[in-house]
């Protein structure tokens, strides 16, 4: 085998080994836009999740009506949001929920009427999981950032056309009355 022909094996072995690899590395970052989408619906029932049950124990007449106007309006603006300005309308249902339910006996009140331990227990839930899915979408949007940070990505343009994800950030704090009871 002449010497020319063995170099141009290696060269191909080399050029296929590089191709497997970058094939891999977009399959990778294909994978976790796959995550972010998947978590990001998550995210989004979540907070529809919560910002239902907070306008339906708004509309239940079992809060004083200064605290159910203002559930009910910051729980409807975060239903409406448009997409830029959402984590603004969330954060300012976190306020509202931690305004409405500061005092520990504001629950009590809405336990003690006729399902109102199940609406406490459905919004303490709902409180709860908002941060975890929050936390899910914002690792993964982190993952994918550090992969397409990478110059291997940016050269060879690995991630094609998908626009560069964004964390989800606002206020998600629980009251201290939901937190309470959440653990």
């Amino acid at each position: 085998m002449p010497p020319v022909t063995a170099t141009l094996i290696w060269i191909l072995v080399v050029l296929v080994a590089i191709g497997l690899y970058l094939s891999w590395t977009a399959g990778r970052l294909d994978r976790l836009h796959a995550r972010i989408d998947a978590a990001r619906a998550a995210l989004d029932a979540q907070l529809l999740r919560r910002a239902s049950v907070a306008q339906e124990l708004a509309t239940s007449k079992v809060l004083d009506p200064a605290a159910s106007i203002v559930l009910y309006e910051a729980a409807h603006a975060a239903r409406q949001a448009e997409e830029e300005q959402r984590e603004v309308a969330e954060s300012e249902l976190s306020q509202a929920l931690r305004a409405v339910f500061a005092d520990t006996r504001q629950l009590d009140v809405v336990r003690e009427a006729p399902g109102g331990d199940a609406a406490a227990h459905e919004l303490t839930e709902a409180v709860r999981r908002v941060p975890m899915a929050r936390r899910f979408h914002n690792d993964a949007v982190g993952a994918v950032r550090r992969l397409r940070e990478h110059r291997k990505v940016r050269w060879f343009r690995l991630a094609g056309h998908a626009p560069f994800p964004m964390a989800f950030e606002m206020d998600d704090e629980a009251p201290p009355a939901l937190a309470d009871r959440a653990a």
